[in-house]
């Protein structure tokens, strides 16, 4: 199963970008052997200004995957929890497991309707850029808890 992190904006050259490239690739080759990868980042930046806009090129960049919109107020899950659903959606079929960021004023309502799932790192706001950090790190996390890794530890 493929995966992707749809995000808007830019993420730059800065640390937060660094550390998404990083866990994107540790997770491509660690996720190869389970059937899971390659992780690609997919950042998307309107032209005109609005959640709308925004959403359009989410829905584009996300078409025939398994949508899941990241939002504060989506459901939570442990880190071992969310490899075995990531196993389950693979295991049931999905050919391709993608996460949507929204830009600073979040996803539109058509994202989050066209989304399967929700997904939250708590009730936080957290800034884009981080949030596509955390959400490598945790997809990578969540490779190598299915791989028998010691990389996560109860």
């Amino acid at each position: 199963m493929r995966l992707a992190v749809v995000a808007v904006g830019k993420p730059g050259r800065g640390p937060e970008a660094q550390l998404a490239d990083d866990w994107a690739r540790r997770a491509s080759l660690a996720g190869r052997a389970l059937g899971l990868g390659p992780l690609e980042l997919i950042d998307v930046e309107a032209r005109k200004p609005g959640k709308a806009a925004e959403a359009e090129l989410i829905l584009s960049a996300a078409e025939g995957s398994f949508l899941v919109a990241c939002d504060e107020r989506g459901r939570t899950f442990s880190s071992r929890a969310f490899a075995d659903w990531i196993a389950e959606l693979r295991d049931g079929g999905e050919r391709r497991l993608t996460f949507a960021i929204g830009g600073a004023d979040g996803l539109d309502p058509a994202v989050r309707d066209a989304a399967r799932a929700t997904l939250a790192f708590g009730p936080q706001t957290w800034p884009h850029a981080l949030a596509r950090a955390m959400l490598c790190e945790q997809l990578y996390r969540a490779v190598t808890i299915l791989g028998g890794s010691p990389y996560h530890r109860d």
